[in-house]
């Protein structure tokens, strides 16, 4: 087969087969793949090259000639430039069935599992979702001071006044708070020179409880005219709480150490998939709450806990998930690596009436602790693990499945690292039973899926 050599600045004719993982689409030029953002299955465009590599190339829309099926038009006027809802001019039907794709692709190309994929399970609302948001805060060109999102693959905060991701309050509050950091003189944070004062505004909300947290993240200790701004705030946004937390790192990382409660308890009560939690700032949450009980109820049913099993939970963050499914079994072991969210996991199971020996949880490293079950001889009966982007590491996955439960549960936020530790699971006698990605973050590219794994031999 003749080299095909595309050139920067090139235009052609393509349609859009597919979408990649990323969100971009995916046509073909004389069998070579081009990556277009913001393309539909079904597109015929005329499309501009922007970057040519021997095997694939990138290009951008010059028109589209033909929509494809799913192709809407966005209702956002700046999804483009912020770049998070890579997925708003599809129908949220053409979204769904991509979603599917990007989770049965990982798990036959990476994985290598001849495994089918069932179909995404929709978010039961499409805007709106989020209970928690951090917002950027910075200057425009002409020194407003504004709230916004990072382009993609900078800092260059896009102005952003009506996310429809997050409910009507946070962006309201957002547009209040610069008009009054514009009023009372405060500075909004310069990462370049680290000066300036005000980094992020960290909003979140009890779903169900309809309580609201608002945490400004500072380069410093204190506001100035601190009281009067943030009664200001509680009193018009029927606030809860309201803290200010000290960042003074030159660091990517949002929220510091040291949180300090100006109004209100500190932290604000909710419940998930019928859990008592509270939170702060510190604690992860899943970010759409209806979605997640979507998830946890098959979680749960992929567990298939029986009253005298012994439930592992790792990565448990505030212990939600295996809280959930105590009431399937007799004892709960939850491990998770951050202290304040250990602590809110015990408070909960306190609250529950839970006693030492039904509900324990544990501050130490998933790998670390799940090795140290395996050699002190603890079988549980299913584990449940839910870890970071980057998924389990190799030790973890050899202590798995040391402790050789009957079943494991593998919450996923990334398909690519879920079939590759399915697939070790598989060689380690774990037989890959059933995949299931849920919808948490409609009109974004990601999605969270849930895989049942049972032991080769065990009873179904």
């Amino acid at each position: 087969m003749p080299e095909i050599l595309l050139k920067k600045n090139q235009t052609l004719t393509l349609t859009i087969d597919s979408l990649s993982s990323d969100g971009s689409g995916v046509g073909r030029h004389e069998g070579m793949a081009v990556f277009v953002p913001g393309s539909a299955p079904g597109d015929r465009l005329r499309v501009r090259v922007t970057k040519a590599l021997k095997t694939y190339a990138y290009a951008r829309i010059e028109e589209v000639l033909a929509p494809g099926p799913g192709r809407r038009t966005p209702d956002c006027p700046v999804c483009g430039p912020c770049g998070g809802c890579s997925l708003r001019h599809l129908s949220y039907e053409a979204e769904l069935a991509a979603k599917t794709g990007f989770v049965q692709d990982a798990f036959t190309r990476l994985g290598g599992l001849c495994l089918p994929v069932a179909p995404a399970l929709a978010s039961p609302l499409e805007n709106g979702y989020r209970n928690k948001v951090q917002l950027p805060v910075g200057r425009r060109a002409d020194g407003r001071i504004v709230t916004g999102f990072y382009a993609g693959r900078s800092h260059r905060i896009i102005e952003t006044p009506d996310c429809r991701l997050q409910p009507d309050w946070m962006n309201a509050l957002a547009g209040r708070a610069c008009a009054l950091f514009e009023q009372l003189g405060v500075e909004p944070y310069d990462e370049a020179t680290h000066t300036g004062l005000v980094r992020h505004l960290y909003m979140r909300q009890g779903w169900h409880s309809g309580q609201r947290l608002l945490c400004f993240v500072c380069n410093g200790k204190a506001l100035p005219r601190e009281a009067e701004l943030c009664e200001t705030l509680q009193r018009e946004f029927s606030l809860t709480t309201v803290l200010v937390n000290e960042n003074t790192a030159r660091t990517n990382v949002i929220v510091g150490p040291r949180t300090r409660t100006v109004l209100g308890p500190g932290r604000i009560a909710d419940t998930l998939a019928g859990v008592p939690i509270e939170m702060g700032v510190h604690e992860f949450y899943q970010v759409n709450t209806p979605a997640a009980e979507l998830l946890y109820a098959r979680a749960r049913a992929f567990a298939g806990l029986q009253p005298d099993d012994f439930l592992l939970d790792l990565y448990c963050g505030m212990g939600t998930i295996g809280l959930s499914m105590l009431p399937d079994c007799r004892r709960l072991v939850g491990v998770e690596v951050v202290p304040q969210a250990v602590e809110s996991a015990a408070a909960t199971a306190a609250r529950l009436g839970l006693g030492a020996g039904q509900a324990d949880f544990y501050c130490l490293d998933a790998g670390a602790a799940a090795a140290r079950f395996a050699a002190e001889g603890q079988h549980p009966d299913v584990i449940v693990v839910d870890p970071p982007r980057k998924g389990c590491d190799a030790a973890t996955l050899r202590a798995l499945v040391e402790m050789a439960p009957r079943t494991i549960v593998m919450v996923s936020c990334n398909p690519a690292t879920a079939a590759r530790d399915t697939r070790t699971l598989a060689d380690a006698g774990y037989r890959p039973e059933a995949v299931q990605p849920v919808d948490l973050f409609p009109r974004t590219k990601h999605v969270e899926t849930v895989v049942l794994l049972s032991r080769e031999g065990s009873s179904p």
